[in-house]
């Protein structure tokens, strides 16, 4: 498998700083060969939160770039408990969460914003089983969150 830190530079990617929590839990946890990874909410490159709802102030598109943008902060977190991303055999889940309208059904679209970045970036090994659900809100006002289960080596 090609570097996948050198995928993120042919990407023109930069990983963030791995976020802290803001409330009471730990950003990642070890179990055996497997890594699980706290909600990361979509952030900007500058660190500003991207807010709103889907089917109201945001687009499909916008929600799609800032569920790539939560996808990051997710790498940016495996690195942080990992030491190396070449160390990801598999995303083994990916679970979704778009604040948005009732009405709005496109969770999907917007979630593969961070399914796409993921396989971008690992491979195959960034391909994996997912969630995409609507919520009537997420955290600090956020449109899109993540958390997924990693196996590593």
């Amino acid at each position: 498998m090609e570097n996948a830190e050198q995928r993120l530079v042919e990407l023109g990617l930069k990983l963030p700083e791995a976020p802290q929590p803001v409330a009471n839990y730990v950003p990642y946890l070890i179990s055996g060969d497997q890594l699980f990874i706290s909600g990361q909410v979509a952030k900007d490159d500058s660190g500003r939160v991207l807010t709103g709802l889907l089917g109201s102030n945001v687009s499909v598109e916008d929600g799609k770039l800032a569920a790539r943008q939560a996808a990051l902060s997710l790498l940016a977190q495996a690195k942080a408990a990992l030491g190396d991303l070449g160390r990801v055999v598999h995303v083994l889940r990916l679970t979704g969460f778009v604040a948005s309208t009732p009405e709005f059904s496109e969770h999907p679209a917007v979630i593969n914003g961070a399914s796409d970045l993921l396989v971008a970036v690992l491979g195959d090994a960034g391909r994996h089983t997912r969630s995409a659900v609507g919520v009537a809100s997420l955290p600090l006002g956020t449109c899109v969150e993540i958390d997924a289960i990693l196996k590593f080596r």
